[in-house]
Parts: C-alpha cells; structure tokens; sequence
C-alpha cells in the first residue's frame, strides 16, 4: 500500500451569535479536514485543531506545502518514521504551533488509513481499550454580547444537568473579583454534587492567579485550567504548591519534547494534550507514557469537529489509569457544547452522549463515516 495523494479540506462558517473567552471574540468556525488516499483504495481522515482565534489556512498551507512532499508515496504502515521525518524536516521553522498542529491531522489521517485497511479501531492498533465510554464534561459558558452574568452561566448549567452532564467547566479569566462572584453562583446554583472546573486561558499571572485560587477553594473546584501562560512552566509549580486545587494545562504545548518538562517537574495535576494539535496518535501516545512514568493522569483537550471528537474518544479508550487502582482517577471527554453548526453533521451524528456516558467507536478506524456533503456545503478555497 502507498500514498497516492493527501489533501486537506479547510470549512469554515460565520456563527450566528459570536461568543467570547478571555483572549478575545469568536467569529467563525472552522475546522482543516486531512484526506489521505492510498493506491488500494483506502482512505483515511485527520483533524488539525483549529483555535477560535486562528485562522485554518495556515495548517493546510504547511500540508500542502511541506508535509505532502514527505508522504505521498510512502507506506502508511511506516507511520513512525513518517512522523519523525515531517517533524525533523521542519523542525528549524515549527517546533511549536502550527506546524506539528499540521503534522497531527497528517498522523490522525495515517492511523486512520491503517484502521480501515485491518478493519480495526484505532484503539486496537494502539494496544486495546482500558474503557469501553468515558464520562463527558461540558464546555461551555462563553461570553454572548447582551446577556447579564453570572445569571445566563446558571442558566446554561442548568441545561446541562438537564440533559444528563455531571461535570461541567466555566469560562472566566474577566477579571479575578468578576470570577469569584461568577463562579461562587454557578457552585451555589448547581450544588455540590457536580464536578465543576475553570478555565482561564492564561489570562493572569501568578498573583492575580494565586487571589482567584484562593477565593474559590470554597467551591471545591476539581481544576483549575491554564490560570497562567503556558511559557510561566515555574509559576505552575508556585501555584500549584499553594492550592489543594488541580492545576490543568497542556492544550498550548506540543510533542514529547514540550511535554517532558511540564512532566518531569511536576508542575500540573492534569495534562491536557490536544490529540490534533500535540502530534497526532504516533507522539501522543509518547507523551501518554512520559505522563503515566511520573503517575500523572491525562483528560485531553478536545475541542474541533466530529472528527476530532472520534480521534479524541480513541486516544482516550488508550490511556491507562495513572495509577492503576481499584478506584483510579479516570479521564474525561471535554464535550465541547458551544455553537458548531457542522460538528455532528460532519460524522453523520454517530457520537452522542447516552446515560451520562459517551461510547467509544467500535468500527476500524476512528469509527466514523464523512459526510462530503457537509464537506461541500462549508469549503472555502
């Protein structure tokens, strides 16, 4: 089997309602599909996480550009020395960013490939699954323009519980007295039986951080994500020595090389590796052994379309308790529940959440069929 071509598909679509997190205002979404299509027939798909805030053209240009060169006309069962050739081939202009986020939905379309071609999940390939669902968080809890906070936040949790969530994260990082109210009326709202986790998108620094933590440890918060910039890896490790709070982070790092840092320093309770952003299955199962050598858990960071949902629940059903125990600390799917108008249109619906669980896909691959008609209806050349 060769690789005769791979293309990428970017989609994009205006939302209806914008909405907003602390690093600014989401207009669009969109989503850089990756087709890889090999001389038997088979083909394979692939996700590079598209950011609100980024533009998708980028990681189609380093495909096409840059990493097609290097695949087209190899066997996909190589999959890691490909992986190893994309990333050491671009290495001086892409350590970091756009270039393994590219390289990810390249390995993702890869594994993919290989699913379909032995008539197994991903998750086969990789070793087996430790579960057969995981537990689903919401994300949520954007700004809109004209709605009143922290009463519209109560609302939407609300919601949440209704259809069946039991665990949900909030959005703040508006400033530290604004969250503490906010999230001080959300816990009151909804009790204390549901898991509730903030993010902050690096929105502070450590002392304005190390206030907020210490306001809401009240609340019984399950983590705090990403208080403060991802490159402030020392004022992780401050924080988290001054909170019985989980720190969280990962989603802004890439590869076994970022990881091993943040890892071997202990500076977060929860790693959140984005499986179509970090490297794709080939690295992240890499940094998935660094983590579980220094018994720390993973819950990724999933937030795209269908089909980096599917990827997603593969590289979940993979990751071993950390540590392994009767009643281990398990990871959770980040369900994203924001505005998406091709996200389950894309996958033909397959992925929904039954009994407060989300299954993990059983056919070869990642489990899930493309609709190219949704591929039509939102491509933008």
């Amino acid at each position: 089997m060769k690789i005769t071509d791979l293309k990428t598909h970017v989609l994009t679509t205006p939302l209806d309602v914008p909405f907003a997190f602390s690093m600014g205002w989401v207009h669009r979404r969109s989503a850089v599909l990756v087709e890889l299509i090999t001389d038997d027939g088979v083909v394979g798909w692939g996700e590079c996480l598209c950011h609100g805030l980024q533009p998708p053209q980028i990681a189609a240009a380093i495909i096409e550009h840059a990493l097609k060169p290097i695949v087209v006309g190899q066997d996909p069962f190589d999959v890691e020395v490909l992986w190893e050739r994309m990333y050491n081939l671009t290495r001086p202009f892409g350590q970091k960013g756009a270039v393994p986020n590219a390289i990810s939905g390249v390995d993702i379309a890869i594994w993919d490939c290989l699913g379909r071609a032995l008539d197994k999940p991903v998750h086969k390939l990789l070793g087996g699954a430790h579960r057969t669902s995981v537990q689903p968080y919401a994300t949520g809890f954007y700004r809109r323009k004209d709605a009143i906070y922290p009463a519209e936040a109560v609302d939407e949790a609300r919601r949440h519980l209704a259809s069946g969530f039991d665990a949900m994260k909030l959005k703040v990082g508006f400033g530290v007295e604004e969250d503490i109210d906010y999230i001080h009326t959300v816990r009151e709202a909804i009790g204390r039986g549901p898991k509730l986790m903030v993010d902050a998108n690096h929105a502070y620094n450590v002392g304005a951080a190390r206030r907020l933590l210490m306001a809401i440890e009240p609340d019984d918060i399950y983590w705090f994500e990403e208080p403060i910039s991802p490159e402030d890896i020392d004022g992780y490790r401050e924080l988290k020595s001054l909170t019985r709070i989980w720190l969280a982070a990962g989603e802004n790092e890439f590869t076994k090389v970022g990881f091993r840092e943040w890892v071997s320093r202990r500076a977060v309770d929860m790693l959140q590796p984005d499986l179509c952003s970090a490297g794709g299955f080939t690295e992240c199962r890499k940094i998935a052994a660094l983590a579980q050598a220094w018994h720390m858990p993973i819950t990724p960071h999933v937030w795209g379309s269908g089909i980096g949902l599917a990827a997603s629940l593969q590289f979940l059903a993979t990751l071993a308790p950390a540590p392994l125990a009767l009643k281990p600390v398990e990871p959770m799917l980040e369900y994203d529940q924001s505005a998406h108008p091709f996200r389950q249109d894309l996958i033909f619906g397959a992925i929904t959440m039954q009994g407060g669980r989300v299954a993990i896909p059983t056919g070869p691959g990642l489990g899930v069929d493309v609709n190219r008609d949704v591929i039509e209806r939102y491509r933008t050349q």
